[in-house]
C-alpha cells in the first residue's frame, strides 16, 4: 500500500547522508520532496499543509542544529510527526463493564464490513471472547448468508432471523433495528461478552443510511462505533469520514484493503482529520489477514524501518511451543540437525502467513523489494514434497542419498533433480550452522566470531593449507633418503597394525561407542 510513498521518503532522505550540518536550503528541499511525496499519496491537503509545517518548524530548531548526525535527525522528526498523523498511540476496544460488549459497524457498500465481523470475530475469539454476530443489512443481496458463511468459517454463531434479500429486484424488507435488539437479548441469554452488528451500506452518503445507523445506534447503545474505509479509495476518504462522524459519532477507524496497490492517503488522512484513532487493519483476504493497528509501528514500515515488534507477535501466536521445546532440547544435546526437523520449521514458518508479508517487514525490505514481488510462495510446498518423498533413514542420514535415491526423490515429488540436489546443499549448510552454534561457537563464517572464515580467526586454506601441513624435507640428500625411508615403514606398520575383517577394520562385537557420533545416532548403527 505504501510503497511508492516509502520509495520516495527514501530517496529523500539520501541526500541528506554524511552532512554535518543542513541549511535552510537543504531543509527546505526536504520538506518540499515530502510534500510532494505525501500528496502523490493521496494524503489530504490540509493533512500536508499541517505535516510539512510541524517537519520544517522543527527541522529548523535546535534539536537539528546540535544534533551529531542531522540527517538522521530529520528522519526521527518525520518519523515522529507521522505518528503523531496516524493517531498518535495504539487504541484498544473499550470492553463494557457489564457485558456484553456491544460493538457496531458502520460504512459504505463495498468497504468489507461483513468480511470485516468475521475477521474481527475470530480475532476476538482468539483472545480469549465469547462473540456474537448480529445480521442487520437486511438491503444487500445476500448479505445475511455472508455473515453466517464467515461466521462458520470463524466458528462464532451468526444471528440472523431474517433472511434478508437474496437479489437485487427484491425490495427490502424486515427491520434491521428490530434485528438489532433481538440480538442484544439473545446474547445476554446465550452469555456472549462482545456482540458485533453488521449494519447496511449504500454506494454514497444519503440521508436514509445515516438516519438507519442513527436509528441502531439509538437502539443497542454500542461501546464502540467502528467506521470501516476502503483504505484505496483516496481523497474521497476525507468527506466520506466527515459525513460519518456527524452521522453516527463513531469511536474508532478500520482501514481494508490495506494490501492493495493504492497510495494509501486515507490512513495518513482519516485520523488527522476526524480526531478519531485507526483501531484496526485488515491485510488480505483470508480471516486471519487482521491486525491491530500501531501508528508506531506503520511509521516505521513507511519509512522502511521494518517492523520487528509485529513479526515477533505473529511468531509468538502461530509458533507451536512443544515443537520449539524439543527443538531447544535438542540443541541442548548437540544432537544433529535432520531433514525431519528441517521440515517441521518450515511448517512452522508456513504457519505465520505469507512470506512475502513476514519479508517485508524486515528494515531495509524496499532494497529488495523486487525479488520479494517474485518470490514464489509454492517453494515451501515444493521443499515439503521432495522430503516427504524421502524414506525416514534418508531424512537422518542424507549422506546416503546418492545419484539413483536422488532421481526417486524427483519423480516422487514431482520436481527436477536438480532441485532436489539444491535442497540437499542447502540442509547441509544449515546442518553446519546447527552444528557450529550446538556446540557454542557461534555461527559460522560470521565477522568477529570464532569459526571459519570469520574475522577472529580462518583456517588456511586450498595450496596453501596443503603446504603447510607437509613437513620441510632435509637439503641433505643422504638425510632425506633416510627419512622417506623411515616414513613408508612407519605407513607399512600402520597397514598391517589394522586387523581385517570388519567393515571399521576391526573383529568381534562393534562398538558405536567408540566413534565421535551425534547423539541418538547409534539407534541407525546396530550391532
Amino acid at each position: 500500500m505504501f510503497n511508492s510513498l516509502s520509495d520516495r521518503l527514501t530517496a529523500t532522505f539520501k541526500n541528506l547522508r554524511g552532512k554535518g550540518r543542513l541549511t535552510e536550503a537543504d531543509v527546505d528541499a526536504t520538506v518540499r520532496e515530502i510534500r510532494r511525496a505525501l500528496l502523490d499519496a493521496d494524503v489530504a491537503v490540509s493533512v500536508v499543509r499541517e505535516f510539512t509545517a510541524k517537519v520544517k518548524e522543527r527541522a529548523l530548531g535546535l534539536e537539528v542544529s546540535q544534533a551529531l548526525n542531522p540527517g538522521q535527525q530529520v528522519v526521527k522528526i518525520v518519523n515522529e510527526e507521522l505518528v503523531g498523523i496516524l493517531g498518535g498511540e495504539t487504541r484498544r476496544i473499550r470492553l463494557a463493564k457489564n457485558p456484553p460488549t456491544v460493538i457496531m459497524l458502520a460504512g459504505l457498500q463495498g468497504a468489507g464490513k461483513t468480511t470485516l465481523a468475521g475477521k474481527l470475530s475470530k480475532w476476538l475469539k482468539g483472545q480469549g471472547h465469547s462473540p456474537l454476530l448480529v445480521a442487520c443489512d437486511l438491503q444487500r443481496p445476500n448479505a445475511v448468508k455472508q455473515l453466517q458463511v464467515n461466521g462458520e468459517r470463524a466458528g462464532v454463531p451468526v444471528f440472523a432471523p431474517h433472511p434478508g434479500v437474496s437479489s437485487e429486484y427484491e425490495s427490502a424488507s424486515g427491520d434491521p433495528v428490530a434485528v438489532a435488539r433481538q440480538g442484544i437479548a439473545e446474547a445476554r441469554a446465550k452469555l456472549h461478552d462482545v456482540v458485533i452488528v453488521d449494519t447496511a451500506g449504500r454506494l454514497g452518503i444519503d440521508a436514509e443510511l445515516m438516519q438507519q445507523a442513527s436509528d441502531i445506534r439509538d437502539a443497542v447503545t454500542p461501546d464502540e462505533v467502528l467506521f470501516v474505509i476502503d483504505a484505496m479509495i483516496g481523497q474521497d476518504a476525507v468527506n466520506t469520514a466527515q459525513a460519518f462522524n456527524e452521522g453516527v459519532n463513531f469511536t474508532g477507524v478500520v482501514l481494508t484493503k490495506l494490501d492493495g496497490d493504492a497510495r494509501g492517503g486515507a490512513a495518513l488522512s482519516v485520523a488527522s482529520v476526524t480526531g478519531k484513532p485507526v483501531m484496526f487493519a485488515s491485510t488480505g483476504e483470508g480471516l486471519g489477514d487482521f491486525e491491530v493497528f500501531h501508528p508506531d509501528r506503520m511509521a516505521s514500515r513507511i519509512l522502511d524501518m521494518g517492523d520487528i515488534l509485529t513479526l515477533i507477535e505473529q511468531a509468538e501466536q502461530s509458533w507451536d511451543k512443544d515443537e520449539a521445546a524439543r527443538m531447544a532440547k535438542k540443541f541442548a544435546d548437540q544432537e544433529d540437525f535432520t531433514l525431519d526437523d528441517f521440515l517441521a520449521q518450515m511448517q512452522q514458518i508456513r504457519n505465520m502467513g505469507s512470506m512475502k508479508k513476514m519479508l517485508m517487514m524486515m528494515p531495509g525490505a524496499a532494497n529488495m523489494r523486487q525479488q520479494l514481488e517474485n518470490f514464489d510462495e509454492r517453494e515451501i510446498d515444493r521443499v515439503e514434497a521432495i522430503v516427504r518423498s524421502m524414506t525416514p533413514h534418508e531424512r537422518v542420514a542424507p549422506k546416503i542419498i546418492n545419484g539413483s535415491r536422488r532421481a526417486r526423490i524427483a519423480r516422487g515429488s514431482g520436481v527436477h533433480v536438480s532441485e532436489v540436489n539444491g535442497l540437499l546443499e542447502r540442509f547441509v549448510q544449515a546442518q553446519k550452522m546447527m552444528r557450529k552454534m550446538a556446540s557454542g561457537g557461534g555461527m559460522p563464517g560470521m565477522p568477529g566470531m570464532p569459526g571459519p572464515g570469520g574475522f577472529g580467526g580462518g583456517q588456511k586454506k586450498g595450496k596453501a593449507a596443503a603446504k603447510s601441513k607437509k613437513k620441510p624435507r632435509s637439503g641433505n640428500p643422504a638425510k632425506a633418503a633416510q627419512e622417506a625411508a623411515e616414513a613408508e615403514a612407519r605407513r607399512k606398520a600402520g597397514r598391517t597394525s589394522v586387523p581385517t575383517g570388519a567393515a571399521f577394520g576391526q573383529q568381534g562385537d562393534f562398538d558405536p561407542s567408540s566413534l565421535d557420533l551425534p547423539k541418538g545416532f547409534e539407534k541407525f548403527l546396530g550391532k
